[in-house]
């Protein structure tokens, strides 16, 4: 780890009259690091986002971002980062390297400098040779990575990218993050809004937003670890869903859960139980397929849902808020 953190967030709040989209955020991130920040729609991903580009003032709290203090200076913030926005914020009637030139103009950038620069950019999206293109004619996860491009024309060291990839095709998605991994191994840090799990993957940290609080936040692996501890079997076969199957392996010793999968169960144990493949088919009693899987994101994801409804129940009952 840096010892200056590229992003000090502490406390950061921000409300729409009784309604607090985030509540009390605090996180730092490294210089170089690919931070993801995941959560479902409207879970205050993209206000915090817009707080931390200096677009939006924070209600309450207060980050250093870039070396900028958000409350004191957010146009120098602005200068010093990049940001490419959740909608797509070019000129679609403008040609690829008009859309350049016009940014590029924004950001100080003239002359031989800029034209070196858009060239650089355009080779590093590989868009090389659609120059001229009316960016509006271009594929959808073409215009993801003029939008890439324009981001970091004026070269950023911490680069916001707000659900870059929504509404692109999975090999778009794939290529898109093949860019911010070579990105981040240039030493741009990159702070990343997703509410794919698989994207999340990729990210060195992640925090996991819910109703603009963030409950979690660890490495991928630590937070599988700690949210979803144990072993994993996936049962295929047929008729699992509509007799007792989930019932006789719920009562298995050490069971913790068990879901649907497909057609399918999957079921979760503790580290220690005496459970095999074996011992599997004698409770199902019946020809099944089992194979086992490994815990990811998504039920990560749905595991802090889970523990974060039921705090803010208990919180409710005792008259918290």
């Amino acid at each position: 780890m840096s010892a200056s953190p590229a992003i000090v967030v502490d406390k950061l709040t921000r409300r729409y009259g009784d309604f607090t989209a985030v509540n009390d955020v605090s996180f730092q991130v490294e210089k170089g690091e690919i931070f993801g920040y995941l959560g479902a729609n409207g879970a205050g991903k993209t206000t915090t986002i817009r707080m931390l580009c200096g677009l939006l003032s924070p209600s309450e709290g207060d980050a250093i971002v870039a070396g900028h203090q958000l409350s004191k200076n957010p146009e120098r913030i602005k200068r010093a980062i990049g940001y490419m926005s959740q909608k797509f914020s070019l000129y679609t009637e403008l040609t690829l390297k008009a859309n350049l030139e016009f940014f590029g103009g924004a950001y100080g950038l003239w002359g031989k400098a800029l034209r070196r620069r858009i060239a650089e950019v355009v080779e590093l999206v590989d868009l090389q040779g659609r120059e001229n293109v009316v960016t509006g004619d271009l594929p959808g996860g073409m215009r993801q990575r003029v939008a890439l491009a324009g981001a970091i024309l004026h070269s950023p060291d911490i680069l916001f990218l707000d659900e870059p990839t929504a509404g692109v095709d999975p090999l778009a998605r794939r290529r898109f993050w093949t860019l911010i991994r070579s990105l981040a191994e240039s030493g741009t840090t990159i702070f990343v809004t997703t509410h794919y799990m698989d994207e999340a993957e990729y990210c060195a940290r992640v925090g996991l937003m819910v109703a603009g609080r963030l409950p979690a936040l660890d490495t991928p692996d630590g937070l599988k670890k700690h949210f979803v501890p144990g072993r994993l079997w996936v049962v295929r076969g047929p008729d699992l869903l509509t007799g007792d199957a989930a019932a006789r392996l719920s009562a298995l010793p050490g069971a913790i859960d068990v879901q649907t999968m497909g057609a399918g169960l999957r079921l979760r144990v503790q580290h220690d139980a005496p459970i095999t493949e074996q011992t599997l088919q004698q409770a199902l009693a019946r020809p099944v397929e089992i194979d086992q899987d490994e815990a990811n994101l998504e039920d990560v994801f749905l595991a802090v849902v889970d523990a974060d409804s039921q705090q803010a129940g208990t919180a409710k009952a005792f008259g918290g808020s």
